[in-house]
């Protein structure tokens, strides 16, 4: 009997509690119309005493949504989806030459030979040398061993020029970038 009384109290304080809050947000005045006002920061270098605040104004969906004021794109011909040839700008006016007596001439570059080859991947690994005297170089890529003797190539890309007995000299199959492997590796 005890615990039945105790449930309509509980139950009863619930439905006070709820019929209050809805009371205080539907009846009150000041939830139908909040205002905002910003608070702006001042910026660096400026008083905080020069810093002005103002209402936020409301936003204007109705002009968001009507095109007044928007200009309509003009350039018919564009098209993003499809590749074509640019314009051509107009060149621009020819700024004024010095007289051919105090023309300089161009300075020649220091590196007037053609670029360095890419450097050849292959490491030296060992050297394996036959009863009859001739001598197999080991090479790796860092995937696959390879080998060959003087003259050989080697991937298809490399060729071994000379296989001394620290060392081994390659080069491109063309003939360019000629390359000395210690068996170091470097």
């Amino acid at each position: 009997m005890f615990a039945d009384q105790r449930r309509w109290a509980i139950g009863g304080a619930v439905v006070v509690v709820l019929l209050a809050l809805g009371w205080w947000t539907i009846g009150s005045p000041s939830a139908s119309a909040p205002t905002v006002t910003a608070q702006p920061r001042p910026r660096a270098g400026q008083p905080a005493a020069a810093v002005t605040t103002e209402p936020l104004r409301p936003i204007r969906l109705d002009l968001l949504a009507s095109s007044a004021g928007r200009e309509e794109p003009n350039d018919t011909e564009r098209n993003p989806f499809r590749f074509q040839v640019r314009a051509v700008a107009q060149p621009r006016p020819a700024a004024p030459t010095e007289p051919p007596e105090t023309q300089r001439s161009p300075v020649p570059s220091a590196t007037a030979g053609p670029p360095p080859s890419a450097r050849i991947p292959l490491k030296f690994i060992g050297l394996v040398e036959r009863a009859n005297g001739v001598k197999w170089a080991v090479l790796s890529d860092g995937r696959v061993t390879l080998h060959g003797r003087d003259g050989d190539i080697i991937d298809g890309l490399y060729k071994i020029v000379k296989i001394g007995t620290e060392s081994i000299e390659l080069t491109y199959v063309d003939g360019h970038g000629r390359t000395t492997v210690r068996l170091t590796g470097q």
